[in-house]
This record gives structure tokens, C-alpha cells and sequence, in this order.
């Protein structure tokens, strides 16, 4: 497989986005990266449900699962991949072309786009002794209309990103306007405290993943309690573990934030076992 990126816009190969397209003048659209395995996405029935709740939140028409899967099939069947190579697809939707101006028209045409990229190739010791963590200088703004919801305005995480270039930092920690622990420019978090797991609240800003929800899902099998809610840097790191979590990788534990050091757990493991089971 060639590893150039490539994408289907409406199903096509050839078509182009308009500069009218108000995903690409305002951000105005929504997002899923997810993991395509033998031509076919992992965790579908989730990625697709959470595709739909958030194009519902600002009022998008989602295409169907149908359409979705369609475009899916003719952009990564063809590979001929060997068993078990791992592929990313990432899929857009957008309101669609509008004029110019917020002011969205009454009726709008959609638009999606779906993309192919290689799997990132992670450095084993992030699963094997865990991660180092950059506590970022921006903070999350709160708007409780958008939480949770991955929509298309990441300009939070884009600045948050351009705060380091080291490359054994594998991600930045977020916190909201008042300080609260939110998540990672691209991964949730988890912490926890003897048998209890505890994961942010995002009623307020950040984005509920599905791989973060699975976790909630399935903590039982581990087996630890879940609770949800608002907790500041000092919480964290009085954890006993700390753990970050993506479609992409599973789950890393967290070895160093700041000053702070934790050692090594069986927490990131455990979870990524969960996960796959």
C-alpha cells in the first residue's frame, strides 16, 4: 500500500471542496478517527453513534451508516493489506456550501470526506514503561452547547500542540479556564484511586471519546468502580495511576507529569486487554 494519504470527497475521487464549504471557512462540521482492520472499521456501531449525536448537536444531517460504509469499502478494500495491518480512516462531515456570513442557509447539501493514512507507528516503551505528559499553557474555554462533541474547531488543541517539540513527550495535558483536568490534545484521561477510576467530567468542554466511554463501559471487568467529575492537577497527581486513552492506541499509562513520577502499573495493560476482549 502506498503510504500517501488519501480520500474520497462524496464518494468520489475527483470531486473538490469549495471554498464556500462552511467546514472549511468555519470550521462547521464534525469528526471520527477510527482504525480500519482487514478493510472493515473497528468499533463501528460506536464511532457511527457518536458521528450522529454530534452532527445532531449542531444540526447536521449525518449521512447514513449505509453511505458511510459504502465510501469506507472503496477506499480500503482494494489494498489487498496483509492480515491484521492496521489502517487509519478518518471521517468528515460538514454542513455544507453556504454564503458568506454565519448565518448557515435554511437548507444545506452535507458534505463528507474520508481519508486513508499508515497507522502511526508508536514507540513500544510507551506501552511497555508508559508516557511523559506536557501540562499545556492554553486552556480550554467553556461552551457546555459543544461539549463533548468533536466537532471541527480544534484550534485549542492545534496551539496546545505547538507548545513542545521533544519527542518523549507523547502528549499535552489540557485543563479548562478554571483549572480543572479536561484531557490530552488527543487522547482522554483516566485516573486511579485505589479501586476506583475516575475520569474527568466534560459537560463543560473536551471531547467524549468512544474509546473513554468503552472504558467506562467495561471498568467492572477489571474490576473497578467508575465515577465522573470535575478534579484539578493536585487530584491527579495523588493517583495512584494515571492512564490516557484513543481509537489509536488503547490505552499508555502515564509515567511522568511535570515533576511528578508514578511507577509502573498494570492498569494500561489491563485496559488494553479489556478493550480487545
Amino acid at each position: 500500500m502506498s503510504h500517501i494519504q488519501t480520500y474520497l470527497i462524496n464518494g468520489s475521487f475527483d470531486q473538490t471542496i469549495s471554498p464556500f464549504d462552511r467546514g472549511f471557512a468555519y470550521g462547521d462540521g464534525v469528526f471520527r478517527t477510527l482504525v480500519m482492520r482487514d478493510g472493515l472499521p473497528e468499533n463501528w456501531p460506536q464511532h457511527y453513534q457518536k458521528l450522529v449525536a454530534d452532527c445532531a448537536a449542531i444540526n447536521i444531517v449525518c449521512p447514513s451508516a449505509e453511505l458511510l460504509m459504502s465510501d469506507l469499502q472503496q477506499l480500503f478494500l482494494p489494498d489487498g493489506l496483509p492480515e491484521d495491518q492496521l489502517v487509519v480512516a478518518k471521517i468528515v462531515v460538514t454542513r455544507g456550501e453556504g454564503n458568506r456570513g454565519y448565518t448557515p442557509p435554511p437548507i444545506t447539501a452535507p458534505m463528507r470526506v474520508v481519508t486513508k493514512s499508515p497507522m502511526p507507528q508508536y514507540p513500544d516503551e510507551r506501552f511497555v514503561k508508559g508516557v511523559h505528559l506536557h501540562v499545556c499553557e492554553i486552556r480550554l474555554a467553556l461552551q457546555t452547547k459543544l461539549a463533548g462533541v468533536k466537532h471541527l474547531n480544534r484550534l485549542e488543541n492545534v496551539l496546545a500542540r505547538m507548545e513542545w517539540n521533544n519527542p518523549s513527550i507523547a502528549d499535552g495535558l489540557m485543563l479548562d479556564s478554571e483549572g480543572n483536568v479536561i484531557e490530552c490534545t488527543a487522547a482522554n484521561i483516566f485516573a486511579r484511586f485505589g479501586d476506583t477510576l475516575m475520569t474527568p467530567s466534560l459537560h463543560q468542554c473536551g471531547v467524549a471519546g468512544i474509546t473513554r466511554q468503552h472504558i467506562i463501559d467495561i471498568a467492572h471487568t477489571i474490576p473497578l468502580k467508575i465515577t465522573i467529575e470535575l478534579f484539578d492537577l493536585k487530584k491527579l497527581f495523588a493517583a495512584d495511576e494515571v492512564i490516557i486513552c484513543n481509537s489509536l492506541y488503547g490505552a499508555w499509562q502515564v509515567k511522568t507529569i511535570q515533576e511528578k513520577t508514578w511507577p509502573k502499573g498494570k492498569l494500561a495493560a489491563n485496559i488494553r486487554a479489556a478493550l480487545k476482549a
